[in-house]
C-alpha cells in the first residue's frame, strides 16, 4: 500500500488500530523485532508529568555543545509532526520518516499498532540509522507500558509527578509514580528530579536494584535571582547563569539534567562550558514562551493543574498588566475546573474554544465550569469554534498594554502558533 507522503502515512496510522491508546509492549516489541531495530548508542529516557520537554531540550543542548551528535524523540508536536524527531537539533525531513513508515508497515504482519506506537517505531528507526552518539527519548504517557520503554535506558530521568491521565495510570501520585518508575533498569542510574517523589518510585528503585539519585540527597541546587550553583555526588558547578527557558521550575529541571550528565560522564563527558552554553541557548516552543509585541502574547502548553499552578506563578512574576485575556482549549479528561480556578485571579477576560479532537472539552462545557466558579466579579467570558477564532477575538478586545495567554493543550497552542508564524 505504499503511501507517497508523510501525511498519508499519519492518516492511515490514525485509523489502523481500534483504540487511540492501547497500553502494552507485546505488540510493539514483536514488530520491532521483525524490523531488526537495533540501537547501539547510549540512551537517556525521560518520564514524568511535567518538565519532560524542558529536560530533554537542555540535555540536547548541553550534549551538542560538548560535541556529541544527538538524536531526540519528543511528543506531541505543536505545528508539524517532524518536530517529534530531531537529528543534531534539527527536525527530521518528512521523506526520511516516510521510508521508516514503510519499514514498520512491512514488519506488521497480523499486528495492528496505535498511531503513537507506529510512529514511535518509525522514529526509532530514523534514530538508529542516523550515526549518532546519544539518544534522548521522552516517554509519551506513563512509562512502564509506553512504547518508548521498549528501549533500555542507560540513564533514566523522572521529572515532576502529578495527577494526569488517571484512566490509564491510576487515580493518585503513588499509582502514577509506579507507572513512571517502569522506565528504570536494574543497576543503572535513575535521576528523580521531583523534590517530593511518591514513595512508589523509591520502592520500585530499591526492589529493582536501580542506582537511585534523589534531588536534595544525591544532587541539588541553590541560588538567587542572579546566578545559581549545583552539586552532585562528585561534581560541582558554581556561578551558573539561569536557564534561558523561562519559569520558576526550570532550576529543578536543570538540576536533574546535570545529575544525568554526571551519571554518564565516563561515556559522555560534558564540560562546565558546555553546560553554560546549553543553559544559555536552549529554547522550547510553547513552554512559557513570551512573544514580544503589543499586546504581549504568552504561549504555554500547561494542561493539568500542576502545570497551570506553575504557569500562574510565572505570570505573576511578569509584573502588572491592565487586563489578561486567556484563550483556553483543553481535553475533557483533564481537571479543567481546577485549571480555570487557579488562573481565575489573574484573568479578566476568557475566550474558551472548541478543539479539533474528539477527546476535547467543548467551549460551552468550559464556560459552564467557569460560570460555576463564582464569583467572577467583573470578569467576562465567551466561546469560540476554534483557537484561531478565539485568538482573533482576544486580539480585537486587547489594548496594547494588555497581555494574551494561550494555554490548556498542545493543540490550542499549536493552532495559534501556526497562525503566528504566518503573521511573521
Amino acid at each position: 500500500m505504499p503511501f507517497m507522503t508523510l501525511q498519508e502515512w499519519l492518516h492511515w496510522a490514525e485509523v489502523a488500530h481500534s483504540k487511540p491508546i492501547d497500553m502494552g509492549l507485546d505488540r510493539v516489541r514483536a514488530v520491532a523485532q521483525r524490523m531488526g531495530l537495533d540501537i547501539q548508542v547510549p540512551v537517556i529516557t525521560v518520564a514524568g508529568t511535567n518538565g519532560k520537554g524542558s529536560t530533554c531540550a537542555m540535555l540536547e543542548g548541553m550534549l551538542e555543545a560538548a560535541g556529541f551528535r544527538t538524536g531526540l524523540y519528543t511528543s506531541p508536536h505543536l505545528v508539524d509532526f517532524e518536530e517529534r524527531c530531531r537529528i543534531r537539533q534539527q527536525p527530521v525531513e518528512a521523506q526520511v520518516l516516510v521510508k521508516q513508515c514503510e519499514r514498520v508497515r512491512a514488519a506488521l504482519g497480523e499486528v495492528s499498532l496505535t498511531y503513537f506506537e507506529f510512529t514511535t517505531l518509525a522514529i526509532l528507526g530514523v534514530l538508529a540509522a542516523s550515526d549518532l552518539d546519544v539518544l534522548i527519548l521522552e516517554v509519551g504517557l506513563g512509562g512502564r507500558l509506553d512504547a518508548v520503554n521498549l528501549v533500555d535506558a542507560d540513564v533514566s530521568i523522572i521529572t515532576s509527578i502529578d495527577i494526569d491521565h488517571t484512566e490509564f495510570l491510576g487515580p493518585d501520585r503513588e499509582s502514577i509514580g509506579r507507572e513512571k518508575a517502569g522506565i528504570m533498569r536494574a543497576q543503572r542510574p535513575v535521576i528523580v528530579s521531583d523534590p517530593m517523589p511518591p514513595q512508589s518510585v523509591l520502592a520500585h528503585a530499591q526492589q529493582l536494584g536501580a542506582d537511585l539519585w534523589l534531588q536534595g540527597r544525591d544532587f541539588g541546587f541553590q541560588g538567587d535571582g542572579q546566578q545559581w550553583s549545583w552539586r552532585g555526588r562528585h561534581w560541582k558547578l558554581n556561578g551558573l547563569a539561569h536557564p534561558s527557558l523561562r519559569g520558576t521550575n526550570q532550576l529543578i529541571n536543570a538540576s536533574g539534567v546535570l545529575a544525568a550528565l554526571e551519571a554518564m560522564r565516563e561515556r559522555l563527558p560534558v564540560s562546565a562550558q558546555a553546560v553554560r552554553v546549553g543553559l544559555a541557548e536552549t529554547t522550547v516552543p510553547g513552554r512559557f514562551q513570551i512573544v514580544p509585541g503589543q499586546p504581549v502574547v504568552v504561549l504555554d502548553v500547561a494542561h493539568n493543574p500542576h502545570a497551570v499552578a506553575t504557569l500562574a506563578n510565572n505570570l505573576d512574576a511578569m509584573g502588572f498588566y491592565p487586563v489578561t485575556h486567556a484563550v483556553m482549549g483543553a481535553m475533557a479528561d483533564k481537571d479543567t475546573a481546577q485549571m480555570i480556578q487557579r488562573l481565575g485571579p489573574l484573568v479578566q477576560r476568557w475566550h474558551f474554544t472548541d478543539l479539533p479532537s474528539p477527546r476535547a472539552a467543548t467551549a460551552q462545557a468550559l464556560l459552564a465550569q467557569w460560570q460555576a466558579l463564582s464569583p467572577q466579579g467583573s470578569a467576562q467570558a465567551e466561546v469560540h469554534a476554534s483557537p484561531v477564532q478565539a485568538m482573533a477575538a482576544a486580539r480585537l478586545a486587547a489594548d496594547p498594554a494588555d497581555r494574551i495567554l494561550v494555554f490548556g493543550s498542545f493543540i490550542t497552542v499549536g493552532e495559534v502558533m501556526r497562525v503566528q508564524a504566518h503573521r511573521g
